[in-house]
C-alpha cells in the first residue's frame, strides 16, 4: 500500500512538472517575434502613435512598433 502511494505521488509530480515546462516553452516562443500595429490600432488601444520613433506610446500596445 505504501509503494502505491509513493508511486502515485511520483506520477502526479511528473505530470505537473511536464505541464509547467510545456507552458513555459509556449510563453517563450510567443515573445520571439516583434509585433507591429497600425496607427489606428494604437489609438484604439488607448495609446498615441509616435511616428518619429515608429512606436506606440501608452495603452495596450505600449512599445510596439508602428507599421
Amino acid at each position: 500500500m505504501r509503494i502505491r502511494r509513493i508511486l502515485a505521488a511520483v506520477i502526479a509530480t511528473a505530470a505537473l512538472a511536464g505541464l509547467g515546462l510545456t507552458g513555459a516553452a509556449t510563453a517563450t516562443a510567443a515573445q520571439g517575434a516583434p509585433t507591429y500595429v497600425t496607427p489606428s490600432e494604437c489609438k484604439q488601444g488607448g495609446g498615441t502613435a509616435d511616428l518619429a520613433d515608429n512606436t506606440c506610446k501608452g495603452g495596450t500596445h505600449n512599445g510596439e512598433k508602428i507599421d
